[in-house]
């Protein structure tokens, strides 16, 4: 079931998010980002996420092309369940090149990659099932075989919202464009 884009709120208004057909374009502010303390030492809470409840037993998709060049441009999928605990899952461009991964946190962050260099320019879906105690997160390019990118834990009665997230952490004008954003039945297994 296709959500519709004013079905949303913005965890944080981004500088624009315009309706072009069915595509939501959306541009992220300069400086925007999802972090918390490891490593770095610092806290970021100012990321772009349209979010909608995530319900147990369900799965989310969101579909956007990477046009990305910038180091740490990212879209793909935010789940929110508190300040501190939530995951992002997509595709971020890191050290010259794009790369698919999670950030999981829970107090303090992890993040998790593996460079995808054909992907850019390219029409990525993003999926995460939510069922049992676990958050499955797939990917794929261009309507081809899901892959597995990480398995979160994730307990089964914390009230939580997902959907479209953009981040653009060292530059301003990243603008992405938003395909597709739905609720579909989570995945059957794990293999």
């Amino acid at each position: 079931m296709d959500i519709p884009w004013a079905d949303g709120r913005w965890t944080h208004d981004p500088v624009s998010a315009v309706e072009d057909g069915t595509d939501l374009l959306v541009t992220a502010r300069e400086g925007s980002d999802a972090w918390r303390t490891t490593f770095y030492g610092f806290v970021h809470d100012s990321e772009h996420a349209l979010l909608a409840s995530f319900a147990q037993d369900s799965a989310v998709e969101v579909e956007f092309t990477a046009t990305f060049s910038e180091q740490f441009d990212q879209a793909g999928v935010f789940i929110r369940a508190r300040e501190d605990h939530w995951i992002k899952a997509g595709v971020e461009y890191a050290d010259g090149r794009p790369q698919l991964g999670a950030v999981v946190t829970d107090g303090m962050s992890d993040w998790s990659l593996a460079p995808v260099p054909d992907w850019l320019g390219r029409r990525i879906l993003v999926r995460v099932s939510r069922a049992g105690d676990a958050l499955t997160v797939r990917a794929s390019v261009d309507g081809g075989e899901l892959q597995l990118v990480r398995v979160v834990p994730f307990p089964p009665d914390a009230v939580a919202e997902a959907g479209p997230m953009i981040c653009a952490p060292t530059r301003a004008g990243l603008t992405v464009p938003f395909h597709a954003w739905r609720v579909t039945a989570p995945d059957g297994g794990l293999h």
